[in-house]
Formats: C-alpha cells, sequence, structure tokens
C-alpha cells in the first residue's frame, strides 16, 4: 500500500510559478498509473505563469476562488469545482479571492517538462 502524506512531499515553485507538491507519479514511485497528481496553492492576489502543456490537465479546486483562463475564455471558479485543460490550450489561473487557492492538479500523461511550454 502506498500512502503519500501531503507534508512529507517536498514542495517547489513550479513552471507556472504555483507552489506545488508532487503527490503520485509514475516516474517517482512505484506505481501503475498514466497520470500524475499534484497539490498546488497560489497565494493570494497571485496570478500563474501563463503556459500550456502537451497533454491535458484537470484542476479541482478544494479551497479559495480564482479566475480561470483558457485559450481567451475565462471563468471564476471556486471550491468543488472541477476545470479540464486541453491539451496545448494557453492556460492560466488567478487568485482573486481573500485566501490561498488551492487545488489538485491531475495531468495526463503523467507531467513532463518537456511537454510545458512557459510564456
Amino acid at each position: 500500500m502506498l500512502v503519500q502524506k501531503l507534508n512529507a512531499c517536498a514542495e517547489f515553485i513550479a513552471g507556472d510559478g504555483t507552489q506545488l507538491r508532487e503527490l503520485l507519479h509514475p516516474d517517482k514511485q512505484a506505481v501503475d498509473l498514466r497520470y500524475s497528481l499534484a497539490h498546488a496553492i497560489l497565494p493570494v492576489g497571485e496570478t500563474s505563469t501563463l503556459h500550456s502543456l502537451t497533454t491535458s490537465e484537470v484542476y479541482y479546486i478544494l479551497s479559495g476562488v480564482g479566475e480561470m483562463h483558457i485559450d481567451g475564455e475565462s471563468q471564476f471558479v471556486e471550491a468543488g469545482d472541477a476545470v479540464y485543460i486541453p491539451p496545448n490550450a494557453k492556460q492560466f489561473i488567478h487568485n482573486c479571492g481573500t485566501e490561498s487557492l488551492v487545488f489538485i492538479c491531475i495531468v495526463d500523461p503523467a507531467w513532463r517538462k518537456e511537454d510545458e511550454t512557459i510564456y
């Protein structure tokens, strides 16, 4: 059985500027998964860097509110919302709330640096 404790995962600043902790990644644990799973935090007033992935991505908002931007469209998101981000879509998210925006990122197939473009 594999149980990943969030606080035991190293925090780092991702290419898009969010505070990230990778929970599950098939290249880092002995798991038979196609996807990677990460926990992200975006502080109040911050905006992630415009970027795209060649893979699909899903954000699941755990707490806070934000404004999600995908390929020129924008929509407010809040706790309980799931956001599908298609492959190659230019995207960023802005924390427009009064608390940290906390969300889960699922990337399928699993995230790889070479699949990401930062603008």
